[in-house]
Formats: structure tokens, sequence, C-alpha cells
């Protein structure tokens, strides 16, 4: 597996280029969001609406004008930004070079805690085809690598059995029930809080998904 990544001592691993890991779906590589990246994002979430909305915080507008191509610019200016100043790493994951989603590792803190929280979406007609855990054990390793972060949390809602899947792959842990926790689809939802630390994976992410014959190099 080949991992790129450039920057500053103050804000390590980003920006970076991360795989290539080959699935069954073809082959999964992360890289940093771009200013460019507007018309395909918006037509992937304009398709994915019916299994976004389930997940995902409420928006104040309706899904259409939030997720269209002009509300890219300003949306990409906060990620970078954010990027820019250590706090947040947003990527885009791509299968085979084509935007298939994205990977967003966030409230990145230092100090004692060295940990953040990682989430992702992923177009619908790449489900079930290990890309998700693919870019997510790319995410894990990076993370506990050239990041030097210590600990990564992810919450996900009972009912989300796929994105369950995915974390317990990798050795996520389940921690606790996290009651009303976040405004999702217009309801206060409960979620689980899964966890993750440096010690517990052994060699890295992706040689997990790779023993298991999950994914290849």
């Amino acid at each position: 597996m080949r991992m790129w990544a450039s920057g500053s001592s103050r804000h390590p691993g980003w920006p970076a280029k991360l795989g290539p890991l080959r699935t069954s779906a073809g082959t999964v590589t992360l890289r940093p969001v771009r200013l460019r990246d507007a018309r395909v994002w918006s037509s992937l979430r304009i398709k994915n609406q019916n299994t976004l909305m389930p997940w995902e915080p409420t928006g104040s507008d309706y899904w259409a004008e939030r997720h269209h191509s002009s509300s890219w610019p300003a949306l990409h200016a906060v990620l970078r930004s954010e990027a820019k100043s250590g706090s947040m790493l947003p990527m885009v994951i791509e299968v085979n070079g084509d935007y298939a989603g994205q990977l967003t590792v966030g409230n990145i803190q230092r100090g004692a805690l060295r940990n953040g929280w990682i989430g992702y979406w992923l177009d619908e007609d790449l489900f079930n085809r290990g890309v998700a855990t693919a870019a997510v054990a790319l995410g894990v390793d990076h993370c506990f690598g050239s990041v030097g972060l210590h600990r990564l949390e992810a919450t996900v809602q009972p009912s989300n059995l796929p994105s369950k899947a995915v974390l317990t792959k990798l050795g996520f842990r389940e921690e606790g029930l996290l009651r009303r926790y976040m405004d999702v689809n217009h309801a206060w939802r409960d979620h689980l809080l899964f966890a993750l630390t440096a010690e517990e994976v052994v060699g890295s992410a992706v040689e997990t998904l790779v023993r298991s014959g999950r994914a290849s190099y």
C-alpha cells in the first residue's frame, strides 16, 4: 500500500492521498476535498437522499436546496479551513478514480487526548462491496500514523446495521448508548458509541482487512 502525506508539523497528515486498497468494487483511495467536486458531490448527495437522510443531522432547508452545487463552495471553504487549523480531515472516497462518497475525521483534539471522531457516506450503488470498510481502514491507519491520534470514536444509530458491521470488522468496540444524542431526520435519536485506540490495532487496520480476505493490496 502506498501512502502520501505532506504539510507542516502543526497539521500532520494534511493534505494526504491514501491507498490504494483493492476491493470487489474496484480500487479504493482517499484524497482531500476539492473545489471542483461541486457537481459530482451535488449529484451523488441528491441521488442518495433516501439512503442518507435517515442517518444524517436534520438540516434547515430542503435536501435538494442544501445539496445544490452552488452550496459546495461555501461548504468546501469551511472544510478546508477546519483542515488547515488541524481540527478536521475532510476526504473524498474514490473508487477507480471516481468520486464515490466522503470520509471525515472531525473534532480532532491534541494534547493529552489526541482523539477525534470518524464518519463517512457512500453512493448506494457501492453498498456491500467492501468500499466503506476499506475507506475507514485507510482513515484509521492514517489517524494512528501520520496524524498522531490515539483514539477514534464513531456514533451509529442502533438500527444502522451496515455501519455497525463496518466498525466491528475493524475492531471498534461498542462502549455505550447515547440517549437522544442527535437531531436526525427531525427527531432526537439514540446512538451507540464505538471506539478504537491505537493499541488495539494489530499491525494495521488495512492488514486486518487483507488477512480476512476482504481486501488486497
